[in-house]
């Protein structure tokens, strides 16, 4: 199963412009998100990211990125947690890089990573990230997220899939 699932997420990074460096991660654990950005929107340099942070990925920190400027967005969650012992009600929903300058633009022939980090929810399954990537003329919309499953076979604008996994067991042999 396991090898059918690397196997998977291999072709799967094949098919789609903004892929996650490291798609596999452990429930529970705390996990650095990069997006890898291969290319722009038909030949025009990428000036802006926002990224959906998928929900149940917990206390979101988005590393800063030199002549990019950096927002969030937060938002009352649905289901609260806790951190450190104190209740949380509200978290970063959203992640956007920005250019600050024109020269600081992403040239559709070159490649960056964006990344952000924060906690795994404790169950496994499958995190998408929606991201919007805008242009000098023009977007791409990588929202897409399969009606069943995790394949993105067939869809034009897939979500980066990030595959959590159960967290290892640890068993006492006496």
């Amino acid at each position: 199963m396991a090898a059918s699932a690397a196997l998977w997420l291999c072709s799967a990074s094949v098919h789609a412009h903004i892929v996650l460096v490291e798609p596999q991660a452990v429930a529970g654990s705390y996990h650095k998100a990069s997006l890898r950005v291969g290319h722009g929107c038909n030949g025009a340099a990428t000036t802006a990211l926002a990224v959906q942070v998928p929900a149940g990925f917990q206390g979101a920190k988005p590393q800063p990125k030199a002549g990019w400027t950096l927002t969030t967005r937060k938002a009352q969650l649905a289901k609260p947690y806790s951190s450190h012992g104190k209740p949380v009600t509200e978290d970063v929903v959203e992640v956007r890089w920005t250019v600050a300058s024109k020269e600081a633009a992403l040239p559709d022939d070159q490649f960056d990573e964006f990344a952000f980090m924060g906690r795994l929810p404790d169950q496994p399954g499958p995190l998408w990230v929606k991201v919007l990537q805008i242009c000098d003329s023009g977007q791409n919309d990588w929202s897409e997220i399969p009606a069943r499953g995790t394949s993105t076979r067939g869809l034009k604008w897939p979500a980066s899939l990030l595959d959590v996994q159960p967290a290892p067991t640890h068993e006492h042999h006496h």
